[in-house]
């Protein structure tokens, strides 16, 4: 499984709330943690100021109150928790799969779990809602798929054709054969 591991384990960037103007990184790696700013004034005293960078192993940034009240305040206490369960050696291998190979596992649930496995992450989201998931839904559902569905699936998306009852698409299909034959 550590295999599955990237690195960086995470990234996020963003500024800081209002009326600060900085603009922070966190990056948890397989061994480190680490914070940079870079401090954006209008004021002529921090105009020549240098970006910075802390960097601490993640038992460090596990002990580090100061750091958690900083990734707390720019990024929020979501973020932070799941820095420090990164840091703890909770990985959430799952998402960390390729997305054929997700597709095929997500292809086992059930149409009520999947609405709700969608809702867990924006990752499962994208995969659930995504043309490579509903044509797969579609043609592990059915016994056979003809080139005239596939077709059609390509003009009005792989989820439409599920949510379409067979006798619908054989209407579907013939507007479009005749609507193809008119234009010759």
């Amino acid at each position: 499984m550590a295999s599955l591991l990237t690195d960086p384990l995470f990234e996020i960037s963003g500024r800081g709330p209002a009326p600060n103007k900085n603009y922070y990184h966190l990056s948890l790696t397989k061994s480190d943690v680490i914070w940079r700013w870079w401090k954006i004034s209008a004021r002529t005293v921090d105009r020549y100021s240098k970006p910075g960078e802390l960097r601490e192993t993640h038992q460090d940034f596990l002990d580090d109150t100061g750091l958690h009240s900083e990734v707390r305040m720019v990024f929020g206490h979501r973020i932070l928790q799941y820095a420090k369960s990164l840091c703890q050696g909770h990985f959430d291998y799952l998402e960390r799969l390729s997305d054929p190979l997700l597709l095929r596992i997500i292809n086992y649930l059930e149409l009520e779990d999947m609405g709700q496995l969608g809702r867990t992450s924006r990752k499962f989201k994208q995969l659930c809602g995504s043309e490579e998931f509903w044509e797969q839904a579609v043609r592990r559902r059915c016994n056979t798929v003809s080139a005239d569905v596939a077709s059609l699936a390509l003009e009005v998306g792989w989820r439409h054709i599920f949510f379409t009852s067979k006798l619908q698409l054989q209407k579907l299909i013939s507007r479009r054969r005749l609507k193809t034959e008119a234009e010759t």
